[in-house]
């Protein structure tokens, strides 16, 4: 039950993400849009709910409730910023403005946005920890809670591995490819004045 309702709420937040761009940029209604969008934490709300009730009504915890804790955590880390990634470019396709402007392909610039990423992943762990160590606190000694704990090892595993990977954009940044030059052809001489 927790897989499709992860499921669900995954359809969900695209489907309400795609509704209030439609709203904002073809109907030109931006209240509305932002009412659309604020609906969105609601469905991660029901997911934690629905996750503890079934914990609470003796479910034995499994991948399931580690799943929707990691899920939940990855959308509070990530959402705002996959909000905004969509807007520009649905302000850019459907509004008319400017095209977005990308992330930064080379040097610290890059590495900056690497490890801006990488604090999303952190705080996506963190909520992922927080969530899981509760339920574990929840279920009690009793309860077989290795599910979890492997799925706290995950959250760590993942904001370690992308930590590695921002370091690497500092300690290794990637470098401007340098445009060719195409030679430019050299001028024959002029023929000296008297000579033929």
């Amino acid at each position: 039950m927790i897989v499709a309702l992860i499921i669900a709420c995954e359809v969900g937040f695209w489907v309400l993400l795609a509704l209030a761009l439609a709203v904002r940029y073809l109907l030109k209604k931006r209240r509305a849009s932002v009412v659309l969008l604020l609906c969105e934490p609601v469905l991660e709300l029901v997911l934690f709910v629905v996750t503890a009730i079934d914990l609470k009504n003796g479910a034995e915890p499994s991948w399931e409730h580690g799943l929707a804790a990691l899920y939940i955590g990855f959308t509070v880390g990530y959402g705002h910023y996959m909000i905004s990634w969509l807007d520009g470019h649905a302000a850019h396709r459907l509004g008319g403005g400017p095209k977005p402007v990308g992330p930064p392909k080379y040097g610290l610039a890059r590495a900056r946005h690497e490890g801006k990423l990488w604090v999303r992943t952190l705080v996506a762990a963190g909520v992922a920890l927080v969530l899981l160590q509760g339920a574990v606190w929840y279920v009690g000694g009793d309860g077989n809670v290795e599910s979890l704990r492997s799925f706290q090892w995950a959250a760590l595993r993942a904001a370690g591995i992308h930590g590695l990977v921002a370091l690497a954009y500092t300690i290794w940044p990637k470098k401007e490819p340098v445009p060719e030059t195409t030679p430019v052809p050299e001028k024959a001489p002029a023929p000296e004045k008297g000579s033929r």
